[in-house]
């Protein structure tokens, strides 16, 4: 298979800052007419053989999570572009394609793949479960000690893999890609954009994109690290919150050739959604008095200045019967205290199930 790659393949290597520049020939039919006038990607090759030391000695195999939902056109491509972008490195790979339930021709085409090179396997859902589910799979089922993660639409460039692998070895447990420059249409280019100032600005991580499909894991970051719902959006949060160094490196972005975008106006507003759930799950799960008391307090204390002011009024002879700060100051303090009630309740909770395997042991001497 590799040979038959190499047919339409020209490479050319030059000494000039170590880089390595690749012109592919686009295939042709009977007729002699090219099928596609333009490579799938425009190439980036920064490689230097002292880091790829360091990388192989680091990595001893890679595995790479690919989701997919009706992307038939893209898989074909999408497997022949990662054979010729991990020839730049010295490492033993596995791609573990994960099919969510497609109803096109997706599975057959992943079949043929993985028949024809053992190095790809796949795992497909009876039915359409969501993309952190499949990641979540995809975790479970990889065998290498650095994880990969990338789209099969062919927008995410499986040429930036390396950089990828380079980063994590300075040191860091995930690497998340920065789309940069987009290839999106205006409204999911805008919403993005609000989207991760809003995570940035809650979380307290320092990213531009969290939700790039192309990032790096370290084997133990995706055994730790439970993936459900749209969780997914938010990996380098939850990440972070369990005490993981992350960082983000710039990536090539390109265009959608086959399909449309599974993006819809919907998932915008669950992601916020989601990223509540993600702050209460990572922040507060152990400590719920700290989140439910707060806002329980913060409640109480609210409704004892209101109804304090109005009984300063009644005093002075003013009535009350038309007051409508009565009942909000009232119902203030009733909401206030079941607030207090619930933290106390999850307090109790939390501690008649905590298990000291349940945390994270970095070291042991």
């Amino acid at each position: 298979m590799d040979k038959l790659l190499d047919e339409n393949t020209n490479i050319n290597t030059g000494d000039v800052g170590g880089q390595v520049e690749r012109q592919d020939k686009a295939p042709e039919d009977k007729q002699g007419k090219n099928f596609h006038r333009k490579p799938y990607y425009q190439r980036r090759r920064k490689f230097f053989r002292q880091s790829q030391q360091q990388e192989k000695a680091q990595f001893k195999k890679l595995s790479i999570v690919i989701p997919l939902f009706n992307e038939e056109e893209s898989l074909n491509p999408l497997t022949n572009e990662i054979r010729k972008a991990l020839k730049q490195i010295d490492i033993s790979f596995e791609v573990v394609f994960v099919d969510d339930g497609s109803t096109d021709g997706s599975l057959k085409i992943i079949k043929d793949v993985c028949r024809q090179d053992r190095r790809f396997r796949y795992v497909s859902f009876r039915k359409n479960y969501g993309k952190s589910a499949a990641l979540q799979t995809g975790f479970r089922n990889v065998t290498g000690d650095v994880v990969v993660t990338m789209d099969a639409d062919l927008q995410d460039d499986p040429n930036e893999i390396p950089n990828l692998i380079k980063k994590l070895g300075e040191g860091f447990d995930l690497v998340s890609g920065w789309k940069k420059k987009r290839h999106d249409p205006f409204i999911k280019k805008q919403s993005s954009k609000f989207f991760n100032f809003v995570t940035r600005l809650m979380s307290g991580i320092k990213l531009h994109d969290f939700n790039c499909g192309l990032k790096a894991y370290r084997r133990e970051v995706t055994d730790n690290i439970r993936v459900y719902g749209e969780l997914h959006r938010y990996m380098p949060v939850l990440a972070d919150w369990e005490g993981y160094s992350v960082s983000e490196i710039v990536v090539t972005h390109h265009q959608r050739r086959y399909g449309k975008t599974k993006f819809g106006i919907s998932r915008f507003f669950k992601g916020f959604i989601d990223l509540i759930t993600v702050i209460f799950s990572t922040r507060y799960i152990k400590r719920p008095m700290h989140f439910f008391g707060f806002f329980g307090a913060l409640s109480f204390i609210i409704g004892l200045l209101v109804n304090g002011y109005l009984t300063i009024d009644w005093i002075n002879g003013k009535p009350l019967s038309n007051r409508p700060m009565l009942f909000l100051g009232m119902l203030l303090i009733i909401v206030g205290v079941q607030l207090f009630s619930v933290g106390l309740l999850g307090e109790m909770l939390v501690k008649s199930s905590l298990n000291e395997e349940e945390y994270i042991i970095k070291d042991k001497g």
